[in-house]
């Protein structure tokens, strides 16, 4: 087949290395920014903050860059490819502080230099190993026990079989143990706190709990008997069945029911780091009422003031004040060059995230701005991507990597931005409103119900209609799982 060579034409749609970095840096929350910034001024010595003086380093820098200018270098005969270098845009005295802060002086508190709040303790895992040790264990015998801790899952449930612990053991660490020693250790790690740890399902974790309750003195062997013989009617509420099963009394099975409430379905849950509900929340804006004039700050803690380094400007001006350039300096200086772009187009990059940041939650604050002064969420607008889209005239990509991981504090309390989003639903008078005023108005009319009636979700769904809104009854069910609002039968109370 014979070579021929063409001429083709394509219409591409490609991103910039700088559209593609403010891409990401619009998905980073303000908790996260400051390792970001901390990260691009590693690999960019070019790039600091204004806060920082020059460095003795840098000094040191410039004096031995100024020397090297002052040597008799023997030029190669190729410095024709570096004659064009225009330095004249790198030689400004412009401080090129960034000023993106997009700061409120009415609030001057939310600008103080305050250090991020952080936990220092021991994971769940480490919690549990330094229970281990206390333990009179040979040295088989430990190396299993840890074996089974680290099986342990974050919520404090050991799912893994156990002969697949004794596979890993026998494969990872030329261990050989049976399933009945294994299970022995088992039984001794259950012992650890929190109660019901290492448990190998719900039923079981409940049972470990009590038990160790009734070691501490209290009555909990009915408790303990309706889990042992009758957990499924117990998940189901088949409450008649428990009762002519053990012959108990309406009062025994009530206290019953209010011993096993009290326990804890995921023990590893709220120990160490394994508890994600005890994260800090870092809002990434403001809100606050000002006599009823909503005004709207950018958390600017983690975004510091940035800009290009004066060593490596001044090291530019020694080279360009130098009467003798060969081809080692002006690769010295097309490194540099290259560096302080780089570091340009990072400020600049944090520049338009912080704008953009603002704009958008300026148009949701417009939008919603009933719900900003009031705190009622059946106050909320319907509202999508692309309302916000079109009032600031950003792509709903955009709108969506802004909205994403990203809170805001009003005072009301602190609040996920999708929060805000939600579709709309008609109204018998033809008005739209949103879904989530609907879900506000589901969720307190299960709550204001009657526990040993409560309401089905056609009785709900009645209830809805009654006040006007048109929907239909596997809707209110949807949104019922969506509240993680249990049927009716499973809300039951005695």
């Amino acid at each position: 087949m014979a070579l021929s060579q063409g001429l083709q034409q394509k219409l591409l749609q490609k991103l910039s290395p700088q559209q593609i970095q403010l891409m990401k840096l619009l998905q980073v929350p303000t908790a996260n920014l400051e390792e970001r910034i901390k990260e691009e001024m590693e690999e960019n010595p070019a790039l600091e903050t204004a806060e920082d003086d020059r460095s003795a380093d840098d000094n040191e820098m410039v004096d031995e860059f100024a020397s090297d200018l002052e040597d008799d270098y023997e030029t190669d005969g190729s410095e024709d490819e570096y004659d064009n270098l225009d330095l004249t845009e790198y030689l400004s005295d412009d401080d090129d502080i960034a000023d993106y802060k997009l700061r409120d002086d009415n609030y001057p508190e939310i600008d103080e230099k305050q250090s991020l709040p952080f936990k220092v303790e021991n994971t769940f895992h480490e919690y549990l190993l330094d229970q281990l040790r206390m333990l009179n264990l040979n040295d088989k015998e430990e190396r299993i026990a840890e074996q089974i801790v680290g099986s342990i899952d974050d919520d404090g449930y050991l799912r893994r079989e156990l002969s697949a612990i004794a596979d890993d053991l026998a494969f990872r660490q030329n261990i050989i143990a049976s399933e009945e020693e294994i299970h022995a250790l088992l039984k001794q790690i259950q012992r650890f706190d929190p109660p019901g740890i290492g448990a190998r399902d719900l039923k079981q974790c409940l049972i470990l709990q009590l038990e160790r309750q009734k070691e501490e003195g209290f009555d909990t062997e009915i408790t303990i008997a309706i889990l042992t013989k009758y957990f499924d009617e117990f998940t189901k509420k088949h409450y008649e069945k428990i009762q002519k099963g053990l012959s108990l009394t309406d009062e025994d099975l009530k206290n019953a029911i209010n011993q096993i409430i009290r326990l804890n379905p995921k023990p590893g849950s709220n120990v160490g780091e394994s508890s994600m509900s005890e994260g800090y929340v870092i809002p990434d804006f403001f809100i606050h009422n000002n006599n009823n004039k909503l005004e709207l700050t950018l958390n600017s803690r983690n975004a510091p003031d940035l800009r290009v380094s004066e060593g490596y400007k001044d090291m530019l001006k020694e080279y360009d004040r130098g009467s003798k350039k060969d081809k080692r300096q002006k690769e010295a200086v097309i490194f540099i060059k290259q560096k302080i772009d780089a570091a340009k187009w990072f400020i600049d990059a944090i520049k338009q995230r912080q704008n953009t940041l603002y704009i958008t939650m300026h148009a949701i604050m417009n939008y919603q701005k009933d719900f900003f002064l009031t705190g009622d969420e059946t106050m909320l607008k319907p509202m999508i991507l692309k309302d916000i889209a079109e009032i600031t005239g950003l792509d709903i990509s955009t709108v969506s990597r802004v909205a994403n991981s990203k809170f805001v504090q009003t005072e009301f309390g602190t609040y996920r931005l999708k929060f805000f989003f939600s579709e709309s639903l008609s109204t018998d008078s033809g008005e739209e409103v949103s879904t989530r005023e609907v879900k506000k108005i589901l969720s307190d009319m299960v709550e204001g119900e009657s526990k040993k009636k409560p309401l089905s979700d056609e009785r709900l769904t009645a209830l809805l209609q009654e006040k006007g809104y048109n929907i239909a009854r596997r809707t209110v069910a949807k949104y019922r799982e969506q509240l993680n609002i249990p049927v009716a039968r499973l809300r039951k109370q005695l």
